[in-house]
């Protein structure tokens, strides 16, 4: 075998022995199976909501195109017919004052358009906002916060936070599974953007707006709040997680299994901690005494991808990090700096690994 072969038979092995060796914590993690859309492109829709909207923008750039070429033809067409020329003799041209026919071009077309506009932008909302939601259609509650996302599915008996995940639909109606999403907000304006699949909806305080996805393809797709809420509104980020019909029933499942109960001394002793600290006055862990509401349920803190609505990446690391001082990876986020001593972090985050 030559030297090249055995190098890339090295490199298998060693990359065969990582996946068992970091399997079993992945598997901790949902939705990493499925394919990152970290580019959220609203050009390439993968729902039929946000289909419906690229459709009507793709009538929108094309009359925006037919103007913007009109009007440059126009002015490039006139700069060069009538440039100033070696022979001309300074004087001013005629002038045009009173033209119906001039005034009535300039004031009508303008307004036409505009009406067509009108009618196709309208046409879509009303369509989307109008469309009748099958029995079979998964209900959610998304509730925004500064500056995270509270997702309640209030059907299954599950609460989560930051990321909603849903099973696929089908491009055939009669086939179709959308999800059908209640937004609310707790306390400022947000807004529900995540572009491939679906267009913004304001979430306002005091009242109750609707929208729906209706995914074509799994995957992990980025999203975002859309309306400035405050200090950390760049990162109030969300991650919508299409699976598969099994792997979503798979993911009930999990959700609605206890966590383990601590075993290791350590785990113990986090145990503690948490509840003999103000942890339990803002978050939730179901079972338990704590029944905070400030702050995202943690009863399945480490099936989730990030940490901090999506300011990093949840691992040892981050986990530790956030525990330490919140403030240092999210500043003016409403989680304070426990001014916890290293050991009681330590052990602090060994009861959150256990919250899976």
């Amino acid at each position: 075998m030559s030297l090249r072969g055995t190098f890339l038979s090295l490199v298998v092995r060693v990359c065969g022995v990582l996946c068992v060796l970091t399997a079993p914590a992945l598997a901790e993690t949902a939705g990493l199976e499925y394919p990152m859309r970290r580019v959220t492109d609203m050009f390439k829709p993968l729902s039929r909501p946000a289909e419906m909207i690229s459709e009507a923008a793709g009538v929108v750039l094309l009359i925006c195109l037919g103007i913007f070429l009109v009007v440059t033809g126009l002015l490039v067409f006139i700069v060069i017919k009538f440039r100033r020329r070696a022979q001309d003799d300074g004087r001013e041209p005629p002038q045009i004052y009173g033209s119906t026919n001039i005034e009535l071009a300039w004031t009508v077309i303008p307004i036409l358009i505009t009406v067509v506009l009108a009618l196709v932008t309208s046409r879509t909302i009303g369509e989307i906002q109008d469309m009748p939601m099958p029995a079979n259609a998964l209900k959610l509650r998304v509730v925004g916060h500064q500056w995270w996302w509270e997702i309640r599915y209030e059907d299954l008996g599950i609460v989560t936070a930051n990321e909603v995940h849903i099973p696929v639909s089908d491009r055939d109606r009669a086939k179709a599974t959308p999800t059908h999403i209640v937004l609310q907000s707790a306390d400022v304006i947000h807004s529900f953007w995540v572009p491939q699949l679906a267009g913004k909806t304001d979430l306002v305080p005091n009242k109750t707006n609707e929208t729906w996805l209706d995914p074509y393809e799994t995957g992990v797709y980025f999203g975002n709040c859309a309306e400035y809420c405050g200090t950390q509104h760049a990162n109030m980020l969300l991650r919508v997680i299409v699976h598969t019909p099994e792997g979503f029933a798979k993911w009930v499942a999990s959700q609605k299994t206890p966590p383990p109960a601590p075993q290791a001394a350590e785990e113990i002793k986090g145990h503690g901690l948490f509840y003999a600290n103000s942890c339990i006055n803002c978050h939730t862990v179901d079972g338990t005494v704590a029944e905070g509401v400030f702050g995202p349920n943690l009863t399945k803190l480490m099936t989730r991808q990030t940490i901090g609505a999506g300011v990093a990446e949840l691992n040892d690391k981050t986990l530790w990090a956030w525990v330490d001082d919140p403030q240092k990876m999210k500043t003016g986020c409403l989680m304070p700096d426990m001014q916890l001593l290293e050991p009681e972090v330590d052990a602090i985050v060994a009861y959150l690994k256990t919250l899976k």
